[in-house]
């Protein structure tokens, strides 16, 4: 098992070879392997993108976020530029109209809200509009209004998960319930325990997933 000296050092590499993220901005401190990111990112996107690279560490059992975003002078722009933008992109980009989606801005922070047919909209939805510039923040508060059979659910989940991590998938339990998931079992790293909650919101007709899984 690494030390947690050894995952700090393989973290601040990963960051460092990301080129979404300036390690500048960015600190690292681990104990008891959960990582712990502080500072300033320039970017929302970027923020997620240092949140990513922790996790794609192996032998990182959790990730604490505690950045904050610093814009810089040239990507501040007002709440009604980023509104109109956001539902722009949306429209164009995603193929969501005004009337599924709802858009509101304050500060930076977007929140969308309404109702699509899957959660893979939903979430495409909001990793669009996390990538924006002059964006501090997303709250994504779209339901999802498909229905589909649990079983069909769950067969759906277990194929993912064999085609992406064929070993984890032999020690994860799926429970599928009115739409909501509970994923159980172990898995190796916290990019292992991603991937699985990636694979489970994927699936039509899931509304929520709560995630049981443990890492080592």
């Amino acid at each position: 098992m690494k030390s947690d000296m050894e995952l700090k050092h393989e973290v601040e590499e990963e960051l460092a070879w990301d080129p979404a993220v300036s390690v500048t901005d960015i600190g690292v401190e681990v104990h008891d392997r959960i990582v712990t990111l502080s500072g300033h990112p320039a970017s929302y996107a970027e923020k997620i993108a240092a949140e990513k690279a922790a996790q794609r560490v192996a032998g990182v059992k959790a990730v604490v976020v505690e950045l904050k975003v610093r814009l810089g002078h040239a990507d501040v722009r007002s709440d009604e530029d980023i509104a109109n933008a956001v539902r722009s992109v949306l429209h164009w980009t995603v193929g969501l109209s005004e009337e599924s989606v709802k858009v509101q801005v304050e500060k930076g922070w977007v929140t969308l809200s309404g109702e699509v047919d899957n959660a893979y909209q939903s979430h495409v939805a909001a990793r669009t509009v996390s990538q924006m510039r002059g964006v501090t923040g997303v709250s994504n508060t779209i339901r999802i209004s498909g229905s589909v059979a649990a079983q069909d659910i769950g067969e759906q989940i277990s194929q993912a998960l064999q085609r992406h991590a064929d070993r984890e998938a032999k020690h994860i339990a799926i429970k599928v319930d009115q739409g909501t998931v509970t994923l159980t079992g172990k898995v190796d790293s916290a990019a292992e325990r991603s991937a699985a909650r990636g694979a489970a919101w994927a699936a039509p007709g899931v509304h929520a997933v709560i995630d049981n899984l443990t890492v080592g």
